[in-house]
């Protein structure tokens, strides 16, 4: 007997001891005091917002190109022979005025030239003399003995005829012969600048053969390529047959030269002929009067031909459209509207013109209204913000931030 109370015993016992610890857990887990409950402290994001007005907007096309000259020549000789003499300007970047002398050729064949038009001109002008009085005396003579009308050859018609054709191209022989040697001295057609020169001192010209490079300086073109959506808000001067084109809007060209930004005024004066299969881009070209005159600033380099410049065109007025910063149009082409409760609400707007740091919205919303500009990863319709005074740096985070926008709700929690 007493050894089946033992046993049960070594088997009951460590489950006694189990049950014992257990309920002793369990009254000292009681006794512990509860930690006080407090509402979760959700905080609201920091966002800038700017108030939209509505004002009228110049629309302004940027673009880019490659400054040239409007007229391109190739110089050459009419006549052949030796240079004997080139201007001082005739070299590569020299100025010369319009009809300015650039090089002569060796004149002494074409003097000799002239001689022997003379000599056969008098020639000439001696045989018509001769003609005339033989003519004069052959009528005479018919009048006194002759009968009925006199044959032309009888009283020296053709042979007077011949003698006056002889005299006509004498004469323009020896005109020839002057203009030849009035070719011998190249002139300048305009006043420009040389590019590049092929002859010099002591060679030989031929004529028809360039011996230079030269280009006006009266005005300076630049080709400006443009996409197609930017054509709506731009005035061009379009060309259609048998009528003339108009002026174009203005356009501010700038470039960076020698460590300084300088500008120049002009116009755009035509369209080209072609869209761009590539890039379908549709050309315009500005025109700036004499390129190379000395500015206000005496500093300010001329706009040579090669120099790559900015364009600024000025395009149409848009009328009653609110400008906001790129960053406040969100993918979905909407904007998101802070009231006066700080809660988010999101608006569709019409965007009359987007560029890569501004847009222009024709419609949608309303004077006054505030428009949310920080970009948020989690939004929703209501949410609460904290809106940072108009002016404050990108940059500047107040106790939250965009991150914290996942866990504003539109349910109780801090307010603003």
């Amino acid at each position: 007997m007493n050894h089946r109370w033992i046993t049960l015993a070594k088997v009951a016992g460590p489950f006694v001891v189990l049950a014992a610890a257990a309920l002793l857990a369990l009254q000292l887990s009681a006794m512990r005091p509860q930690p006080e409950r407090r509402p979760a402290d959700l905080q609201a994001p920091f966002v800038r917002v700017t108030t939209v007005e509505r004002t009228d907007r110049r629309v302004i096309v940027d673009s880019q190109g490659t400054v040239s000259p409007r007229t391109v020549s190739q110089l050459a000789p009419e006549v052949s022979g030796r240079i004997v003499w080139v201007a001082p300007s005739f070299v590569p970047g020299g100025f010369f005025e319009e009809g300015e002398p650039l090089l002569r050729i060796d004149p002494s064949d074409y003097e000799q030239a002239i001689v022997r038009a003379r000599a056969d001109l008098a020639a000439a002008r001696l045989r018509l003399s001769q003609e005339e009085a033989e003519a004069e005396i052959a009528r005479r003579e018919w009048q006194e003995l002759g009968r009925g009308d006199p044959d032309p050859l009888t009283i020296r018609v053709p042979q007077l005829e011949n003698a006056r054709m002889a005299v006509a191209a004498a004469e323009a022989n020896l005109r020839r012969a002057e203009r030849d040697r009035e070719r011998t001295e190249v002139r300048a057609p305009y006043a420009g600048r040389v590019r590049s020169k092929n002859a010099d001192v002591g060679q030989m010209a031929l004529a028809g053969t360039p011996v230079a490079t030269i280009y006006a300086i009266d005005y300076a073109e630049v080709r400006l390529p443009l996409p197609d959506d930017e054509l709506a808000f731009l005035d061009l001067p379009l060309a259609y047959r048998g009528a003339s084109t108009g002026g174009g809007p203005p356009v501010t060209l700038w470039a960076e030269f020698a460590g300084n930004r300088w500008e120049w005024r002009g116009r755009i004066v035509r369209t080209e002929g072609e869209i761009d299969p590539t890039t379908r881009m549709v050309h315009v070209v500005a025109q700036v009067e004499d390129p190379y005159r000395r500015g206000a600033d005496p500093r300010r380099p001329p706009l040579s031909a090669g120099m790559f410049v900015h364009a600024r065109i000025e395009g149409r007025l848009l009328r009653d459209v609110f400008p906001l910063p790129r960053a406040a149009l969100r993918s979905d082409g909407t904007v998101l509207l802070v009231d006066r409760d700080n809660r988010l609400h999101f608006r569709a707007v019409e965007i009359a013109r987007a560029s890569h740091d501004e847009i222009l919205v024709a419609s949608g919303l309303e004077q006054g209204e505030r428009v949310c500009l920080t970009p948020l990863d989690v939004v929703t319709e209501g949410m609460r913000v904290r809106v940072l005074p108009e002016g404050s740096p990108v940059g500047e985070t107040v106790g939250g931030g965009p991150q914290a926008a996942a866990r504003a709700t539109t349910g109780d929690g801090p307010e603003v």
